[in-house]
């Protein structure tokens, strides 16, 4: 049986730390702002006619958006960077999965094996377990370990566009018998970004939902598949499961990455 090679992202020149973590701190901010925004005039408006609705449920959504983007920006993807003494670019080692065999890539950077689907990051100059892709909006990898914060952050920015572009169009709906007021040019200033991040929100939770499904990964694409079964894939109901609620086991940061981890669908064997 023929080995799978894992692809090799293409390398790029390291970024200076400072830019990234500037562009990410931006992004909340960013975030801070047009939630200020919005409470202080058009949601205020509302609340002061009786409409308390409004505010109770964008406040939830807002507390939930602003706890997983920042969640996600310090979270651990699943980093893997202490290699063993005990291996060598030379060693080979092959992983089975699911009747599939892996030959583990040698990691020249942190001096180990990498388990399947584990790569190192060409932004972050890391190994991250279960490599999803790098999210330049908020500076770090997502992976094993931080996956499931960062649908949570898509599905809570989907809401929470959707609930801040709804309210600002009734409270627009609601005050047009109004002269053109403070309020009103704020609620326009919120309400435009609110349906252009709206579109691509949704478009990327399919997507990401598409891709959980499948137990497929972004950096992969489509076609490594093509020519056979996905190993990775335990069925659609499995895969959400093992993505959003499964035990994500021990962290490996601090531990030498194994190359025999006790998993159900693994079975290593060196050759």
């Amino acid at each position: 049986m023929p080995l799978l090679k894992a692809p090799h992202l293409p390398p790029r020149a390291p970024l200076p730390w400072i830019l990234p973590s500037l562009f990410a701190a931006f992004n909340v901010a960013l975030l801070l702002i047009f939630s200020g925004l919005f409470f202080a005039f058009p949601c205020r408006w509302l609340a002061q006619n009786g409409e308390w609705a409004f505010p109770l449920v964008t406040g939830l959504l807002c507390v939930l958006t602003v706890f997983s983007l920042v969640s996600l920006n310090f979270s651990d993807p699943g980093i893997l960077h202490q290699g063993s003494n005990e291996q060598g670019p030379t060693m080979v080692h092959v992983v089975w999965v699911n009747h599939r065999a892996f030959r583990l890539q040698w990691c020249q950077k942190c001096c180990f094996h990498c388990p399947p689907r584990t790569y190192h990051c060409p932004w972050c100059n890391i190994c991250v377990e279960d490599f999803d892709h790098h999210c330049k909006w908020v500076n770090n990898c997502i992976g094993h370990r931080n996956f499931r914060f960062f649908l949570l952050l898509v599905l809570s920015l989907c809401l929470y566009s959707g609930a801040m572009l709804v309210t600002c169009l009734i409270f627009l709906g609601r005050t047009t018998h109004l002269p053109f007021s403070l309020d009103k040019a704020m609620a326009l200033v919120v309400a435009v970004p609110a349906a252009g991040f709206l579109v691509p929100l949704s478009l990327l939770l399919l997507i990401q939902a598409a891709s959980v499904s499948a137990a497929e990964r972004s950096y992969e694409g489509k076609g490594q598949y093509l020519q056979g079964y996905n190993p990775f894939d335990r069925g659609c109901a499995n895969n959400w499961y093992l993505t959003i609620c499964a035990p994500l086991g021990p962290n490996l940061d601090k531990m030498v990455p194994a190359l025999c981890r006790a998993t159900p669908w693994a079975v290593c064997s060196p050759s």
